[in-house]
């Protein structure tokens, strides 16, 4: 049986968009937005946390500050797409800081992954050493990112 989801007011839905903002804000200040006094506040963060809906703090690095401004889109098609097979690919992408996100998808081919990498001489590398040689590849199609209109969040 699925675990079952929380039920999010509008003051979980206001303390939910504040946090995504900015995760290092007081509770006091979160409370003063919220239109909430801090004990309740704290009260629901904490539940939240419980529940799993907040999943997490962390900085949000700036990839571009980083060097990091080259993004590619890859289809990758399997030659095997068996329970083992995925698992191994899953694994497999994990250990490579590159990719920035994987995601399996009902479509033609069987993941989509997001790269990121300094230029398109570095890209090429990546693709022919690293993608290439994870388990099961078959194939890969890229896709060239020109600009970024709207990333990360909700």
């Amino acid at each position: 049986m699925p675990e079952e989801l929380p039920v999010l007011d509008r003051y979980d839905a206001a303390i939910l968009r504040a946090l995504s903002e900015d995760g290092r804000l007081p509770v006091t200040e979160l409370a003063r937005r919220v239109g909430l006094t801090k004990t309740p506040v704290q009260a629901r963060v904490r539940r939240l946390e419980e529940a799993g809906v907040i999943a997490g703090y962390r900085a949000v690095l700036n990839p571009i500050r980083m060097g990091l401004a080259h993004v590619a889109f890859v289809e990758v098609r399997l030659s095997d797409t068996r329970e083992t097979a995925l698992q191994a690919f899953n694994r497999a992408v994990r250990a490579v800081p590159e990719i920035e996100e994987c995601h399996m998808m009902a479509a033609g081919f069987d993941y989509l992954l997001k790269v990121r990498t300094t230029d398109i001489a570095d890209y090429r590398k990546v693709l022919g050493e690293r993608i290439s040689a994870l388990p099961h590849v078959a194939s890969t199609s890229t896709y060239v990112a020109m600009e970024a209109v709207k990333e990360g969040g909700l």
